[in-house]
């Protein structure tokens, strides 16, 4: 029997053989070549609303916004903008920048303070569907459903559509490529989308009968008609992260689904401050795990045996000249390090970053204790003024 240091030693066994699984059994959700499915233009170029909920998005608009209104699309297509209580100018700052930019038309409207059950984006979600439904293009065919913030190549709408009606596709939806600037946002960001890879490996979730479903919400196409036939956004109306539960109920009716990285679409949002970048996370990540101690307690220990132990059974094997211990700390941390490099390369960022994937799992599991802290506390989910405490007897999805 190899020597490795007593129960701290199996316990980077136990990391080592996670990691092995995770590289090789897990999806392969380290690859990025999750893109855009192969797709031809279709005969016919169907109609497309393009629903935007805003609330107070004043600072990112001017970026986002013109990208929509500029879009290539060869049939018929118009922009619905829905003011969701916006206290910054939003609504006026759209009609100008419609006036502005030459391109889809665009509506602006404001559906008021969401009832009680309603979280605000799916509420504004709602009306802006509805809009859309019952004006210019009397039923779109499908409903591109995108945040404030996102900002679209000429062609991603063209693009989007194509892959749908290629693929007999009921929902696309890309994540888009967030903003990595400052410090900060360099050591989160790439991580962010490493851990819902994770979470929700790209290829079990476009598998035509897998169980995995997940979307990223800020760009998603979705078709009318599914939209209709399993009632969203009422069905989720109050799911505070209703990209993964939109995926869900499309799934349960049997429609198919595909998710992967995005080309043509990037997030404008800043995330400077480490703050910033804390609430964004924190916001959900309690609700993530259905709000249930038992799963938090068990993400815990996971992240802390996974992310945490590697690095400190290779500091403590060295120093202690336990070279089983040192080599299987080393090796789990090598192997977490390179399935880091390929989202890294994504997002055009030092290979240097790679080893210091631990840190950042530390701050991810700091940020899940502080929403779980939150949730005790009755502040639920808090965004821009607006707190949602889970309903009683519900649950995420």
């Amino acid at each position: 029997m190899i020597e490795v240091g007593g129960w701290f030693g199996w316990t980077a066994v136990a990391a080592l053989a996670a990691w092995l699984w995770l590289l090789l059994g897990q999806g392969f959700f380290w690859r990025t070549d999750n893109r855009l499915p192969v797709r031809s233009d279709p005969p016919y170029w169907p109609s497309v609303a393009i629903v935007v909920p805003a609330r107070d998005e004043a600072e990112v608009l001017p970026e986002s916004l013109p990208s929509l209104l500029a879009q290539d699309y060869p049939g018929e297509a118009e922009v619905i903008l829905v003011d969701d209580g916006s206290t910054d100018g939003t609504g006026a700052l759209a009609r100008k920048l419609s006036a502005r930019h030459c391109g889809l038309a665009l509506t602006v409207t404001s559906p008021g303070e969401p009832p009680s059950g309603w979280t605000g984006k799916l509420w504004a979600l709602r009306h802006g569907i509805a809009l859309a439904r019952s004006g210019g293009l009397r039923e779109p065919e499908f409903l591109l459903l995108t945040d404030a913030d996102i900002a679209h190549e000429p062609d991603s709408l063209r693009e989007l559509v194509a892959a749908a009606e290629t693929g007999g596709l009921d929902l696309v939806s890309q994540m888009a490529r967030l903003r990595v600037a400052s410090g900060w946002e360099r050591l989160v960001v790439p991580a962010f989308v490493y851990f819902f890879a994770q979470l929700y490996p790209f290829r079990w979730v476009n598998r035509r009968r897998g169980r995995v479903a997940a979307a990223a919400g800020g760009c998603v196409l979705l078709r009318t008609v599914t939209a209709v036939r399993v009632g969203v956004p009422d069905a989720i109306r109050d799911c505070v992260i209703d990209d993964v539960s939109l995926a869900r109920v499309v799934r349960r009716a049997g429609g198919r689904i595909w998710l992967g990285l995005a080309e043509r679409v990037d997030s404008v949002r800043p995330y400077p401050r480490l703050a910033d970048l804390w609430r964004m996370v924190s916001r959900s990540a309690y609700a993530q795990l259905r709000h249930n101690p038992l799963l938090l307690a068990g993400t815990a220990v996971t992240l802390t045996v996974v992310y945490l132990v590697p690095p400190l059974a290779l500091c403590v094997g060295v120093s202690t000249g336990r070279a089983p211990l040192a080599w299987a700390g080393g090796l789990a941390w090598l192997v977490m390090a390179g399935t880091y490099l390929p989202i890294l390369r994504y997002y055009r960022q030092s290979p240097w970053l790679a080893p210091t994937l631990p840190v950042t799992a530390l701050l991810y599991l700091l940020m899940t204790l502080d929403s779980a802290l939150q949730h005790y506390r009755g502040r639920g989910a808090a965004w821009k003024g607006r707190t949602y405490a889970r309903p009683a007897g519900t649950s995420e999805g």
